[in-house]
């Protein structure tokens, strides 16, 4: 043992004074740790932000920036790499849209425009609402964009065309057959019809909305004490015979979601053609399936909506006191939602399991995204702020 120590010692004579081996690993340890912490935070960051390495370049500008106290310009420069589009927001958004929330799933004109929403700055409190899709470019060589099929957004995908620098915005109505005002964002783009107007009643459009958008699912909002007017007439009010399984659970979903789902009632998607289907002031066939089920039930008319969830308990979800909670059609909906607390605090906790790898956990977490859930909000709902902070928040010590 004690030749070790001399052998130590000597090992460690050009620090100026002989000290024992395991204080002067301990004094080196942090010291290197100390000088690094700047850099291992900015790989970090752009790892999170980005999915692959910075270059060296990359990492040393990221590095500068965190020590001299803007965090904020180092995530931001994460960004500025192509991969922050072509795989964090593929994968981001992908799983909004299909029924089986699955990352797997081709490129589609839904994904494409969260993508191109986010790149460019748009609000992102008009993605249920905006006269917007984005396509490639018109130079590139794919199939040109359709409303009847995905061929233009499989072929970007398969050519590895870079879409942070080949997305253009578009306007939905010169894209499709649809009048602007029957455009809503993601909810009328192909893919989103395909997925959530196919089939059904149209409830799961609402249904997916709900649970992708403001991150709560039926269950989680179901109020047994709202009004039961507007079901309709395909719920039973004795499921199996019981009327109590109607009165103490049923109820407290369709109360509110039929309602406003009534907003999609000129909505379908057609599988024959493989486009949307929208036929103004004619309520699809599909809203008085299964009228016999209870045929004193509600005999949807129009696409009026009306939003019961402003009162009771799901008040909670924070409705815009601004907004009548009630109008007609799918856009005016799509606002309504959009402009709840929910939608907002709701896009930054997906953010936050997408960076921090991990759901907001404890107080510190809890606290952090209201906050930046409030700087959502001041800054006209910029998505690529809420990666940024969220980066800089899990960035490590």
């Amino acid at each position: 043992m004690r030749n070790q120590s001399v052998r130590s010692v000597e090992l460690f004579r050009s620090f100026g004074r002989a000290v024992p081996v395991l204080a002067l690993a301990c004094v080196f340890a942090t010291h290197v740790l100390a000088g690094d912490l700047e850099r291992r935070q900015a790989k970090r960051m752009h790892d999170r932000l980005a999915g692959i390495p910075p270059s060296e370049t990359v990492l040393d500008a990221m590095e500068a920036a965190i020590g001299s106290g803007n965090a904020i310009s180092a995530a931001m420069m994460a960004m500025d790499d192509s991969a922050f589009y072509n795989i964090t927001l593929k994968n981001f958004a992908t799983p909004w849209t299909n029924r089986e929330q699955t990352v797997f799933a081709p490129l589609n004109d839904y994904t494409a425009t969260v993508i191109g929403m986010i790149r460019d700055d748009v609000p992102f409190n008009t993605l249920l609402s905006a006269d917007l899709v984005y396509t490639g470019a018109a130079s590139l060589p794919v199939p040109a964009y359709s409303m009847t099929d995905n061929a233009h957004y499989i072929a970007l995908e398969d050519q590895g065309i870079d879409l942070m620098a080949n997305l253009v915005p578009v306007a939905q109505s010169t894209a499709s057959s649809l009048p602007a005002a029957a455009t809503a964002g993601i909810m009328t783009t192909r893919a989103g019809a395909a997925a959530f107007f196919v089939a059904g009643t149209n409830r799961a459009m609402f249904r997916f909305t709900l649970l992708n958008h403001l991150c709560n699912d039926l269950e989680q909002v179901k109020d047994t004490s709202r009004s039961p007017d507007r079901i309709r007439q395909d719920v039973s009010r004795s499921p199996g015979g019981d009327s109590r399984i109607f009165m103490n659970s049923c109820v407290g979903c369709h109360n509110g979601m039929d309602p406003m789902a009534q907003a999609f009632a000129y909505y379908n998607f057609n599988e024959d053609t493989g486009s949307i289907e929208y036929t103004p002031g004619v309520v699809q066939p599909k809203y008085s399936i299964n009228a016999d089920t209870f045929k004193y039930g509600f005999i949807t008319p129009d696409d009026s909506w009306d939003n019961y969830w402003r009162y009771g308990q799901n008040a909670l979800l924070g409705w815009d006191p601004g907004l009548p909670g009630s109008g007609n059609g799918i856009r005016s909906l799509g606002v309504e939602l959009a402009s709840s607390d929910a939608f907002a605090s709701c896009q930054v906790e997906k953010v936050f399991r997408t960076v921090c790898l991990r759901e907001p956990g404890n107080t510190a977490d809890r606290s952090e995204v209201a906050a930046i859930t409030a700087n959502f909000k001041a800054s006209n709902y910029n998505m690529k702020a809420v990666f940024a902070e969220t980066a800089v928040y899990c960035k490590g010590d």
